[in-house]
């Protein structure tokens, strides 16, 4: 770092030295005029002036010696030419003369040094004098000016020793610091203890208690404590305290400092086993006002027992710990600390007290819920599935992946037309080879000047981004940024979130890094091969935008291959187990087990004061869902990329090429074009660009998933899941899953697969219905005859996807119909189908699965039949129901005339309501359902477009009226839970709520909070809305209330149903409100699923909500 400081120390010297003038230099009196300017004004300060004086001294002193070598040279030629005019004067003029030659031509016959003579000479000479003079004078100043430069650039010594506010502990800091025997460092811990500060006045006894008690800190504390954390990750312990002191030898800095900072910095020496630096940052814990907690004392004692200390000290600090109300066995179970430091820990506290043993590990909990007594009930008989594969194949998986880790990145051959390698795409190629490396070397140099401001930054006692770019090595950053250049859009993307997703990347990065230098790899390979025993066959148990030339250069290279980050690939091997909120999923690389907005802490919060065993539930579901291994479809997956590879086909959800965006009109308008044209001319460039948006949008998301559907299509593979803040399951693999669009879940089977049995067929066959959207309001024999009606159709789809009847193409899940299509073919034309291996995943989907709990909560009957919770012949349709009852209103309002209602008939139909009333459960508002209507009525060639607005309008009302006479309680809980999320936002807080299976949830809706991001191109306003040190946003919070709350009853019953699954061996995996299984497991996946749902519904929810609510935010019950 010296290397760099004073590298850009010396640069900045240069630019001062070359930003002086050189023009301009004053002429002097009786100098020879060679070139110089005429003299200007200026308008620099005199400093200036005597700077650039000095400076034209100095040339004029060169150019004056240059002058004399060029006189001296020209004396001699003019000698010698005199002489021989001499020599031939009397042959030429025929007589002698009295013509004398000149002294300096005497002199100069004689072969003597030529001397310039005259008064311009001396006057010369005494210039030259002046100048040397004024040239030495110059030499010295420069000479000093530098050295005061070094050392203003020199960094000053990092400082270790606080300046404190207490007089009385700073008197007894003067005295160690002089390190007289009296006084050795080991004594310095135990006077520290019994040194009591001051008694605090009101004012600041009170500033102190909102320190402490405040649960969540502010930007600027989040910020300083993550520097410090950030300094003992990247070995910066010594800049980290240099900034502690500044910050505390700084009163109104030392506001942002807490208990928590103090102690990161002590724990830090403790490791180091650095006493002297320990006592004094529990000094100026002292000096702060704050009271040493368990994690203080944890580092203090640790220290010790690295150090060998005397056991006089020891005792000195286990007594003041007594007194300060400290258990010492909660030091072994509430603080935690990694083996070596138990250990150390121990050390110290057995030299004084040699009976101590800490207190036995506590057994693991066990979750207590009525819910879940079952699934952790160790009596009766249980079938957990294992996969597939042997024991032996799986470890070598796990090796597979855990190497794919280890490098961060994978690279996969893109699906898209290879290009015809012609001279410009390896010109093309070639150019952005090069390019690629001088970027490189630009980005390179530009981090390591970065590094080297920011180190100088922190010298001087300002928390900076230095340690975060410590994380990693310059040339890993580099390779992050070029892979972040190569992923941009052509049409942007926003600088924060290219930002965040930097940060995340680093920071995983440098996580797996850790782990290997830590050894912890070794560790996790000895517990996953016990884990593995459990599973295997074979056992018992702003805007950043890229240049338009840069992205023409890329389309024109077609590079064969696309980088991702290996958290964005799915497994190879079955992920971790979700054991606690830090760890599961991936084998080295981070993962959150509650995904949020990044930079909220209130989740992450809650879920460390939750009790383990509450989160039983969640965690084993989770584990559940990501130990179901998956195969890519082949057969789907080559009649994609015929059409993704041709030119896309719209319909079947396969995205065209950018060639096929529609051309905004090209040329100049005449200058007497009317404004109107004008206008529209606008519009439609507008519109052209929007859609050419769109369209390279859905390309390169279809590409990632295909290609990487191409790159797995031999493998089996794993989707490891983690959760929301409300408890809805996600995939971690964001390209390619099951919760993406038809094609997406086309492409994925069961890599295991089970005999359909009896009924598996026929429930094969009802899926396929189920797909087409044909028979929604039949019953499950009928949906089966007509599967029987249309075998040809099936077998024809099967066989000739692209080629003959494409019966399939009409359904509303068109590839997921066709693979269906497919799996009935080979099974019927199986000698026996009931043997047939199905691979293919079958679904239960909800029937507005938002009513349905609003229904049951509100143990509304006629509601719950419109949903399909009561026993009925025929399964009902609740947007059919909808649509029907918003005819019966229009045809009231036609008969009276009413011009809207009229123009609607006959374009009122279960497509045009259904958004509306799937999303109006979860908070839809009237100006969000009219925007849903008219995007339908649109959808109409015939219907007038000049009344779409007003149509809407009516509509929306319409159904909200019609929602509000079939489901009479739902609005009535709606309100109270929205009028409940008013009253607690308005009162400060975020709305906070428990679900049935113990998962602690927050909405993190606040009002926007700006800050600006200044950079060396343009500096960036940014907003945040999750700060939780801003007030809540009242409006999101009570709109977001009912919606998330049905999602974290619909979680619950999803988890409810996995687990019951599992224990049943069944292979179980969910869209939200999807549950899919094998074809042969639907009818026991049904009726658990209705069990579950009836036992979630009998327990008082809404009561429970109550109750909560009203201890939580309430500061007296009523």
């Amino acid at each position: 770092m010296s290397v760099l400081r004073w590298g850009c120390g010396a640069g900045g010297l240069g630019r001062v030295l070359r930003s002086c003038g050189r023009r301009g230099l004053p002429a002097e009196e009786g100098t020879l005029g060679v070139g110089l300017g005429p003299r200007r004004s200026s308008s620099a300060s005199p400093r200036e002036q005597d700077l650039r004086k000095d400076w034209g001294h100095a040339e004029l002193l060169e150019v004056l010696e240059a002058r004399v070598r060029q006189l001296q040279a020209e004396s001699v030629s003019e000698v010698t030419v005199n002489k021989v005019d001499v020599a031939r004067l009397p042959e030429s003029g025929g007589g002698g003369g009295s013509f004398q030659p000149p002294r300096k031509a005497q002199v100069g016959a004689k072969g003597a040094a030529p001397q310039p003579s005259g008064r311009w000479a001396e006057k010369l000479d005494k210039e030259k004098q002046t100048l040397q003079k004024r040239k030495q004078q110059l030499e010295m100043k420069l000479q000093v000016q530098a050295q005061r430069l070094s050392q203003k650039l020199k960094p000053k010594p990092l400082k270790m020793e606080p300046q404190l506010v207490r007089r009385q502990l700073a008197d007894s800091l003067q005295c160690w610091a002089q390190g007289t025997p009296e006084s050795p460092s080991e004594e310095q811990l135990a006077q520290a203890l019994q040194k009591v500060p001051q008694k605090l006045s009101p004012k600041e006894e009170q500033a102190l208690a909102d320190r402490e008690v405040e649960a969540q800190l502010t930007g600027q504390q989040q910020k300083l404590l993550a520097f410090f954390e950030c300094c003992l990750l990247t070995d910066n312990l010594r800049l980290a305290h240099h900034v502690l002191v500044a910050h505390h030898g700084n009163p109104h800095k030392q506001q942002l400092l807490t208990l928590a900072m103090y102690n990161t910095i002590m724990l830090g020496w403790a490791r180091q086993g650095s006493f002297k630096e320990l006592v004094y940052v529990f000094i100026m814990v002292k000096d702060a006002g704050f009271s040493p907690d368990l994690l203080s004392y944890a580092a203090a004692l640790q220290c010790m027992g690295r150090l060998d200390q005397h056991a006089r000290t020891i005792q000195r600090c286990l007594e003041q710990m007594a007194q300060d109300g400290l258990q010492l066995q909660d030091l072994f179970t509430a603080v935690p600390l990694s083996e070596e430091e138990r250990a150390a820990l121990l050390r110290a506290i057995v030299k004084v007290q040699p009976t101590f043993s800490p207190p036995p590990r506590s057994p693991p909990q066990v979750n207590t819920s009525v819910l879940l007594r079952e699934i952790y009930a160790k009596d009766g008989p249980v079938s957990y599935p294992k996969l597939h594969l042997p024991l032996k194949t799986l470890q070598g998986l796990f090796q597979q992946q855990l190497h794919m880790e280890l490098t961060t990145s994978v690279y996969v051959e893109s699906v898209e037309k290879a290009a015809v390698l012609t001279k410009e795409v390896m010109h093309a190629r070639k150019t952005l080879k090069n390019l690629r490396v001088q970027w490189e070397a630009a980005l390179h140099r530009a981090l390591q000047e970065t590094k080297a401001s920011l180190a100088r930054q922190a010298h001087k006692g300002r928390p900076t981004l230095y340690p975060f770019m410590c994380l990693l090595s310059e040339r890993e950053f580099v390779q992050l940024l070029m892979q972040t250049l190569q992923a941009l859009p052509a049409q942007g993307e926003s600088l924060v979130c290219v930002a965040q997703e930097l940060g995340r990347r680093a920071f995983s990065r440098h996580m797996v890094q850790k782990q290997q230098l830590n050894n912890q790899v070794q560790a996790l390979e000895q517990r996953y091969t016990q884990y593995l025993h459990l599973l295997a066959s074979d056992t018992q148990i702003g805007i950043l935008k890229p240049h338009p030339a840069y992205m023409q250069l890329l389309a024109t290279a077609a590079e064969p291959t696309l980088t991702f980050e290996t958290v964005d690939v799915p497994m190879l091997c079955p992920p971790l187990p979700w054991t606690s909120p830090h760890s599961g999923a991936f084998l080295l690389s981070p993962t959150k087990l509650m995904r949020s907005v990044e930079g909220t802490t209130q989740h992450q919060q809650l879920l460390e004061c939750c009790p383990p065993a509450e989160l039983h539930g969640a965690l084993d579901t989770l584990t559940q869902l990501g130990n179901c291994a998956w195969r890519v479809n082949g057969h789907v997956l080559d009649l994609v990329l015929e059409l993704f590879r041709d030119k896309g086909c719209s319909r079947l959800g396969v995205p065209p090429p950018p060639s096929e965006a529609p051309r905004p009109p090209e040329g100049r308008l005449p200058r007497d074009t009317p404004p109107a044209q004008k206008a529209e001319l606008r519009r439609e460039l507008a519109r052209c660009l929007k859609v050419a948006r769109e369209m390279h949008s859905l390309r390169t998301d279809a590409l990632y998933r295909l290609s990487l559907a191409q790159h797995l299509r031999h493998r089996i593979f794993w989707l490891p899941h983690n959760m929301d803040f409300r408890g809805r399951t996600y995939p971690c693999p964001p390209h390619f899953n099951h919760l993406g669009s038809d094609l997406a879940r086309a492409l994925l089977e069961f890599a295991e697969g089970r005999p359909l049995g009896p009924h598996g067929l026929d429930w094969l066959k009802i899926h396929l219905v189920n797909l087409t959207g044909l028979k929604k309001r039949e019953s499950l024999r009928a949906r089966l005859a007509f599967a029987n009606e249309v075998m040809e159709d099936i077998l024809d789809s099967a066989d000739q996807p692209l080629a003959g009847r494409k019966w399939w193409m009409e359904a509303d899940e068109p590839w997921q119909a066709l693979a269906c299509c497919m799996e009935i073919a080979r099974a019927v034309r199986t000698p026996d189908p009931a043997t047939y291996i199905s691979h293919l995943p079958v679904h239960q989907d909800g029937s507005c699965n938002g009513l349905q709990h609003y229904a049951a909560l509100g143990r509304d009957s006629v509601g719950a039949a419109s949903v399909n919770l009561m026993p009925l012949d025929l399964p009902q349709d609740v947007y059919s129901g909808v649509a029907a009852q918003v005819e019966v209103f229009r045809r009231q309002d036609a008969d009276q005339g009413l011009q809207v209602a009229q123009v609607l008939e006959g374009f009122i139909n279960r497509k045009v309501v259904k958004q509306t009333v799937m999303t109006v459960v979860y908070g839809v508002t009237r100006y969000g359902g009219r925007l849903q209507i008219e995007k339908r009525l649109r959808e109409f060639s015939d219907f007038p477009q000049d009344l779409l607005w007003e149509a809407s309008n009516y509509l929306v009302r319409q159904v909200f009226n019609s929602l509000q006479e079939m489901f009479s309680s739902t609005r009535a809980i709606q309100h109270w839970l929205t009028e409940s999320a008013r009253l607690i936002s308005q009162a400060g807080s975020a709305v906070e709520w428990v679900t049935p299976l113990g998962i602690p949830v927050i909405q993190p809706y606040h009002q926007e909070a700006k800050f600006m991001v200044k950079g060396g191109i343009q500096s960036i306003t940014c907003s945040k809305a999750w700060d939780s040190s801003q007030k809540p946003n009242t409006q999101k919070q009570k709109n977001g209330f009912p919606p998330n709350f049905i999602h974290s009853l619909d979680s619950s019953h999803m988890m409810l149903t996995a687990l019951h699954c599992y224990r049943k061996g069944l292979t179980f995996v969910s869209v939200h409100d999807c549950f899919w299984t094998h074809a042969a497991d639907i009818a026991i996946m049904n009726q658990v699923c209705r069990e579950q749902f009836v036992r979630l519904h009998s327990q008082p929810i809404l009561q429970d909500l109550s109750a909560f609510l009203v201890k939580r935010f309430c500061s007296s019950p009523r």
